[in-house]
């Protein structure tokens, strides 16, 4: 048989146990052919045959985000980006100057902004009216690096109907000066919301050209899956996808969690976890437990540290969770529930323990893909029951390096459990990775970095913060590939390199395994030089 497309001379990882060693790949419609030596698959070439001699380039299976806003994140990179801004002072001189391309009386929307970095923040957040001073003449709505707070001007207030005498929706926080009770301008987890309606009516076809120039930024960094957390009622990540499939224009694989709040409709329409094709499939619905680090708003069995009136927000209810998952549950919808305290974590365990004792009383039901979102912080007595429960744990390697000094900050000693990694790997918990775009960016060559070193870019601190919870080269590329379609049932046909299976591959310029060894700071040197979604190249640095 004639392949379409003959890869040799190259380091392939295939990340199948079946192929320990290998050096050329074969690709026949779309899908692997074989996988082994140059001298094994020499017969598969033919005059037909798209011959590539990678030079002693790796060859990896395509890697997944597994957890990531996709158009959130899309539109986000035509709005004013404010990520890894260092001072106040250039935030507000950034705004400014995007304020002078809009229209008159438009929104000015994006995100990114860390208030922990701004040595020239004269308190803990910044305020309306430093917005006020730059932009006063229309409405300024900016999400926050975390995306669990919003930063808005005066305009907005007053839009919005904001008043000290506004009473904090549940669930959510309308930070107010200690003297006056005046809101500031920080809006925090569901108070946002109160915000949210009054923006304009974005038109799918915005969403889609944003997708579609997102997709390819996606491929120059060897994704092509990815996990999406919905967070907007208006089902906007669902209905693009889906119009981009129908349009033939998607090429990335797509598994997606509906809203808490979308969660009854799901269950009216039937729809199930696993439901869909090979580019756009039903994840489960996302839930939140609680709010985030950076916000002060994760929930804690103890209180923050110097803050002893603190222990963070619960913004869902425990009772309340435990409906919602029970009904999802027989409904045959997994869950995703964000959790990033140790007492978030906690409740959503106990949540999951009775469901799962109610899901053994049901054979006839499938045993649904349950997980828990970030796992940032854990009780050390509750790392272990994530593999009990057989609950994945979907993290995110880079946040531990960005926001170590937050964690150590706040959560002080208890931070020996924090992105424990390895200690929730080691009990034979699933774990797979992502980037939470775009509260960071989608670079899995970062996520690895990080996830092997526990070292920022610049190569602090010297051994790691926490070394005990590094993970080894396979591990950690494991939760980037097969991992994840294991997660999502979905390893039957794609996640590693095997006859039968997609060819959804990359190439990269270098070997990870090595340089890890040699050194691992190089492991920021890797690119990806090519992407090939089912035998196809649709991204090439050449």
């Amino acid at each position: 048989m004639e392949a379409d497309l003959l890869l040799v001379n190259a380091r392939v990882y295939a990340m199948d146990r079946r192929v320990p060693h290998a050096t050329a790949v074969a690709v026949k419609d779309g899908r692997i052919l074989a996988v082994g030596s140059d001298e094994e698959l020499a017969d598969l070439r033919g005059p037909k045959t798209k011959y590539m001699d990678l030079q002693d380039r790796t060859v990896l299976p395509a890697f997944t985000d597994s957890h990531i806003h996709l158009v959130e994140w899309a539109l986000q990179r035509k709005q004013v980006n404010l990520w890894g801004v260092p001072t106040l002072e250039e935030a507000l001189k950034r705004i400014k100057a995007f304020a002078l391309a809009l229209a008159p009386g438009e929104w000015l929307r994006g995100g990114g902004w860390d208030a922990s970095i701004w040595p020239d923040l004269p308190g803990e957040w910044p305020t309306a009216q430093h917005l006020d001073s730059v932009v006063p003449d229309r409405p300024v709505a900016l999400d926050s690096k975390d995306l669990h707070t919003l930063w808005v001007n005066s305009y907005v207030l007053r839009l919005a109907h904001i008043t000290k005498d506004t009473p904090d929706p549940p669930g959510g926080v309308i930070v107010r000066d200690p003297k006056t009770g005046e809101p500031t301008g920080i809006l925090q987890e569901r108070a946002r919301e109160l915000v949210f309606r009054l923006y304009p009516e974005e038109t799918e076809d915005t969403w889609a050209n944003a997708v579609l120039e997102a997709q390819r930024a996606l491929w120059s960094e060897g994704i092509l899956a990815v996990h999406v957390l919905h967070d907007r009622e208006d089902m906007r990540n669902f209905r693009t996808l889906q119009r981009l499939r129908l349009e033939g224009k998607l090429r990335l694989r797509s598994l997606v969690y509906f809203p808490a709040q979308r969660q009854d409709d799901a269950i009216r329409l039937g729809l199930r976890s696993g439901f869909g094709d090979r580019y756009v499939r039903v994840g489960g619905i996302k839930y939140f437990m609680d709010g985030t680090l950076g916000s002060r708003t994760a929930a804690l069995l103890l209180p923050y540290e110097g803050e002893p009136e603190n222990t963070g927000v619960l913004v869902t209810d425990p009772e309340a969770l435990y409906e919602g998952v029970k009904a999802a549950s027989e409904a045959g919808l997994a869950v995703a529930v964000h959790a990033i305290g140790d007492r978030a974590n906690r409740e959503v365990l106990n949540v999951l323990d009775i469901v799962r004792a109610e899901e053994h009383d049901r054979p006839q039901r499938p045993h649904l893909p349950h997980r828990v979102e970030h796992v940032q912080l854990l009780f050390p007595e509750d790392i272990k029951r994530l593999a009990q429960l057989d609950v994945i744990a979907s993290m995110q390697p880079i946040h531990a390096t960005q926001d170590m000094f937050l964690a150590q900050r706040y959560w002080g000693d208890r931070c020996r459990y924090a992105y424990a990694w390895r200690s929730i790997a080691r009990e034979g918990t699933m774990l797979i990775f992502g980037s939470d775009a775009p509260v960071e960016q989608p670079s899995v060559i970062a996520g690895l970095h990080a996830a092997l070193t526990r070292r920022r870019a610049d190569g602090t601190p010297e051994r790691g913060w926490i070394p005990e919870e590094r993970v080894c080269t396979r591990m950690a590329l494991h939760a980037y590939t097969l991992a994840p379609a294991q997660a999502e049932r979905a390893d039957d046909w794609r996640g590693s390199i095997y006859p039968g299976k997609v060819a959804d591959l990359i190439v990269l310029n270098g070997d990870p395994f090595w340089r890890a060894y040699d050194d691992p700071q190089t492991l920021l040197d890797l690119r990806v030089e090519m992407t090939i979604f089912e035998g196809e190249v649709v991204y090439s640095n050449e």
